[in-house]
C-alpha cells in the first residue's frame, strides 16, 4: 500500500465561519466520494487558507465529520499578489493501492480556475 496525495480547494464569498466550515465540508465529502476513502485511510491533512481568512480553522470541518484521530493542520498561504481571494485547499495523505494516475483531485467554485491541468 502506497501513501498518496490528493488536492482540493474551494472559495468562500466572505470571512464566515459557518459558510468556511460549510464549504470545507462540502469540499471533503466530494473529495471522499471521488477517491473512495474513508476516514480510517487517511494519514494525515494539511489545509491553507489564504490572508483574508482568519475566523475559523477549516479542521473544524473535518472533526465535525468524525475525524478527530487523523492529524490536521492550518497554514496561512503566502499572499502573492493577484492570487484568488478567499480561497481553502486542502492536501490530503491517504494510504491506497492507487496509482497516482488514478486519483482524483476536486477543484469547486472559483478555485476551479487554479489547476485545469489536475481535472478531468
Amino acid at each position: 500500500m502506497m501513501i498518496r496525495g490528493i488536492r482540493g480547494a474551494t472559495t468562500v464569498k466572505e470571512d464566515n465561519p459557518e459558510e468556511i466550515l460549510q464549504a470545507t465540508r462540502e469540499l471533503l465529502e466530494a473529495l471522499q466520494k471521488e477517491n473512495g476513502f474513508s476516514k480510517e485511510d487517511i494519514a494525515s491533512a494539511l489545509f491553507t487558507v489564504t490572508e483574508d481568512i482568519k475566523s475559523v480553522f477549516p479542521a473544524a470541518a473535518a472533526r465535525s465529520m468524525g475525524w478527530n484521530k487523523v492529524p490536521l493542520m492550518c497554514f496561512q498561504e503566502i499572499p502573492v499578489t493577484g492570487s484568488l481571494p478567499l480561497c481553502i485547499r486542502v492536501l490530503i495523505h491517504i494510504n491506497t493501492d492507487k496509482k497516482q494516475e488514478e486519483i482524483k483531485h476536486v477543484y469547486l467554485k472559483q478555485a476551479i480556475n487554479l489547476r485545469r491541468d489536475l481535472l478531468d
